[in-house]
C-alpha cells in the first residue's frame, strides 16, 4: 500500500500569485515544509492539511489526494 499523498499546493500558489515563503508565513511553517510539501517529500497532518485547504478556501480533497491527480487538458475526469 502507498502512503504517497499527492497535492495541488504548487498549482494552488500559481493561481493566486503566492510564494512558498507568503504561504509558509500564512500557515505557521518553515518556507522549506512547502516545498517539501509540494515534491511529495512530506504528507502533511491532517490539521495542516485542513489549514492550507482552509487558507486557498477549497475542500480539502481540491487540495490533497490518495491518488494522483489528472493532468490539466489530458481529458480524464475523476469520479
Amino acid at each position: 500500500m502507498s502512503e504517497t499523498i499527492y497535492n495541488r499546493i504548487a498549482m494552488l500558489r500559481a493561481e493566486r500569485g503566492i510564494s512558498r515563503r507568503q504561504l509558509s508565513e500564512a500557515l505557521g511553517v518553515h518556507y522549506q515544509t512547502i516545498g517539501y510539501l509540494e515534491r511529495g517529500e512530506y504528507s502533511p497532518s491532517l490539521h495542516l492539511a485542513l489549514r492550507i485547504a482552509e487558507h486557498f478556501e477549497v475542500p480539502v480533497e481540491v487540495v490533497f489526494s490518495i491518488h494522483p491527480f489528472p493532468r490539466i487538458g489530458s481529458g480524464e475526469r475523476t469520479a
